[in-house]
């Protein structure tokens, strides 16, 4: 399982709209075919910080992802309004673990 933690630091202006513009990229992540999670996380202790948990299948179907409308339109629209530029983790995702049906 191929795993990304993206962190994201948001301008307190636009808290709201970038939970509504990632509502949406999640709406349509997880109808992916190589899309096993794609969570929305907001640190409770400072709302303008999130994590975005990506779980997908394989490398390929995570690079996928970054080619499709919905992710090209979330990232284009958020952009401006993020305090520094997001940054991805690459993680290993361990268990659960994929079932041969899934792997």
């Amino acid at each position: 399982m191929h795993v990304t933690l993206v962190h994201v630091h948001v301008v307190a202006e636009r808290v709201d709209d970038f939970i509504q513009a990632s509502r949406a990229n999640h709406e349509h992540s997880v109808q992916e075919d190589g899309c096993l999670r794609f969570d929305v996380l907001q640190d409770p202790a400072d709302a303008t910080r999130f994590i975005l948990y990506e779980a997908y299948k394989s490398p390929e179907d995570a690079a996928a992802h970054k080619q499709t409308k919905h992710y090209e339109l979330w990232r284009d629209t958020v952009a401006e309004w993020m305090t520094q530029p997001r940054r991805g983790e690459p993680m290993l995702g361990l268990c659960p673990c994929l079932s041969k049906d899934e792997e």
